[in-house]
């Protein structure tokens, strides 16, 4: 019998490059509810409690707007999460972002041109 496992992807696999020292980086605190996410998923922040969450094109809270890539997986299923988020000035690989499964090739296509506006080119 053959046993086939998937890795995700690990802390920080996704980056390119960053900024010198951690001028790239800000912590962050991930909304409770959000369940699992993982190394490289693509964030948007609640404009009402200025904490981040999965990002989501079609939403209407802040979370339209993709802000920053979270550095290391986390599990906010029940609490709010502390977390490092990639926020500025950085080359991420674009084939290891990670979406919520409802994001489109056009909500994909968003996000990276919102990254850009930060300086998070996705390569």
């Amino acid at each position: 019998m053959t046993i086939t496992t998937t890795e995700g992807v690990y802390a920080g696999e996704f980056l390119i490059s960053e900024g010198e020292g951690s001028i790239s980086r800000d912590a962050i605190v991930i909304a409770s509810g959000e369940g699992e996410l993982s190394a490289g998923a693509v964030l948007g922040k609640i404009t009402a409690s200025g904490k981040y969450a999965a990002y989501d094109n079609s939403a209407s809270d802040g979370t339209q707007v993709a802000v920053g890539v979270l550095y290391s997986g986390v599990d906010a299923t029940d609490d709010d999460v502390k977390a490092v988020a990639i926020t500025r000035l950085a080359e991420v690989k674009t084939s290891l972002l990670v979406y919520q499964s409802s994001q489109d090739s056009t909500a994909k296509t968003a996000a990276i041109a919102d990254l850009k506006t930060l300086y998070v080119i996705a390569r």
